[in-house]
């Protein structure tokens, strides 16, 4: 009997029956029925396709990219005529057909890489999901992403391979998918070594934990776990995996540089950038080598002494970031954000009309560079609206972040904040019935 669990997660679900189930999240667990239809459905990924088709015949550069698969070949070439080709004009039953004589092959696989910015209903329901592994679990600090899979493929494209982040992967049907995963250690005693096994690799599956997975069944990956699907008839799952950069990488590509780049001088009266003198060439570049790593030495002396507050600025920015985008990483090329964007009408903000947060984005703050004041963010953007100076307070923003639509007042501070911050694509306004009524005639 298949256990009901509740939606959305609650805090026992995270804290307890999911390390329960997982051997404190280091084991592969399907957690059967959890994701309801409501909140993702097959049909929703192939309404993201349409996007991708729609901006590639646009023009548009967007961060979501589509890749086919024929058997375990990528099909660049077939990619043009796939993104250009007339619609399928229907759901699922139309687009097997459709991909199928496309691809000129019976079975075929279609990647979806950073869904959530082309899909805003799997956006708000996986964003669901993902808020309250959040809120349970813990903030990955690259933010997740949505990559889907979409085909009646034999094997997934990839081969049998390792996963580097922990993951969920979300089985959306409409038809069922087997899947298989191996420990590191297992999978090095089977195969020898850490590479994909491509082909027929049949033997290896007897050696797999086994798992079917169904519509709405979630199956939890943990990193470094080997894996590959395979199936017989239709079927889309999404992956989300949880970038959890490691700390080193944060710190080599975001905060050292901008340390030293701060001591480095801030122009040629600075000490620091007093040009180097005329290298003795009797002395050789021995000398050279003495004084660079002198003046490095000093250099990283005092870096260490400002990493701690650099860090913290990182930090702190980078977590309002990923939660006011909802726990998804923050893209450049964000389609379903650009298009909330252009679709809020700034002239349409006046008294009466009502606000509410486009799911799953959330108003969040952060204290400025100067410690004067508090700036808005939504959706990973800073629109340049300080707290209650403009007339938004922190209640106005608990009622947002609940959910709550609000009717606006008559405060011009705030209707101005409320105009900036809909140029970040995170509200969706209804106009007054006047307002509309103009609109329409």
């Amino acid at each position: 009997m298949d256990t009901a669990y509740p939606w959305p997660p609650d805090q026992t679900f995270w804290t307890g029956t999911f390390p329960d189930h997982t051997t404190g999240r280091t084991t592969p667990f399907l957690f059967k029925g959890i994701i309801p239809a409501s909140a993702a459905e097959p049909d929703d990924v192939l309404t993201g396709f349409e996007a991708i088709r729609r901006a590639h015949n646009a023009g548009t550069d967007i961060k979501a990219h589509a890749r086919v698969y024929v058997g375990e070949d990528r099909r660049d070439d077939l990619l043009p005529q796939v993104l250009t080709a007339p619609s399928w004009n229907g759901g699922v039953d139309s687009f097997v057909p459709w991909m199928q004589n496309l691809a000129n092959a019976e079975r075929f696989s279609l990647v979806i890489n950073n869904l959530e910015t082309v899909s805003p209903a799997l956006a708000a329901g996986l964003g669901t999901f993902l808020k309250t592994l959040i809120d349970g679990w813990g903030l990955p600090l690259g933010g997740a992403e949505q990559v889907a899979f979409a085909g009646n493929y034999a094997g997934t494209a990839f081969g049998i391979h390792e996963g580097y982040e922990d993951a969920f992967l979300v089985h959306l049907g409409p038809n069922a998918k087997n899947f298989y995963c191996w420990p590191a250690e297992t999978y090095e005693k089977l195969t020898g070594g850490k590479q994909p096994t491509f082909g027929d690799y049949r033997a290896l599956l007897e050696e797999a934990e086994h798992f079917l997975l169904e519509p709405g069944d979630a199956l939890f990956l943990p990193r470094r776990v080997f894996h590959v699907g395979t199936q017989d008839t239709f079927s889309v799952s999404v992956a989300m995996p949880l970038y959890t950069y490691p700390y080193a990488q944060i710190l080599q590509s975001r905060i050292i540089p901008d340390v030293l780049a701060d001591l480095a001088g801030g122009g040629p009266d600075d000490p620091l950038n007093e040009p180097s003198a005329m290298a003795d060439t009797a002395a050789g570049p021995g000398a050279v080598a003495d004084r660079l790593a002198g003046v490095g030495r000093e250099l990283l002396h005092f870096a260490a002494d400002r990493v701690r507050s650099a860090a913290r600025q990182h930090a702190e920015q980078r977590w309002a970031t990923l939660q006011s985008n909802g726990g998804w990483e923050l893209v450049e090329g964000d389609l379903s954000r650009r298009e909330a964007a252009d679709a809020f009408d700034p002239e349409q903000v006046t008294p009466g009309a009502e606000i509410r947060l486009i799911a799953p984005y959330q108003v969040t703050t952060l204290l400025d560079a100067d410690g004067d004041s508090h700036q808005v963010l939504l959706r990973g953007h800073q629109p340049g609206v300080a707290l209650d100076s403009a007339g938004l307070n922190r209640d106005t923003i608990t009622a947002l972040n609940s959910g709550a639509t609000i009717a606006l007042p008559d405060k011009p501070e705030l209707l101005t904040a409320v105009r900036a911050l809909g140029a970040t694509g995170g509200l969706h306004l209804i106009p007054r019935p006047a307002d509309m009524e103009e609109t329409d005639a």
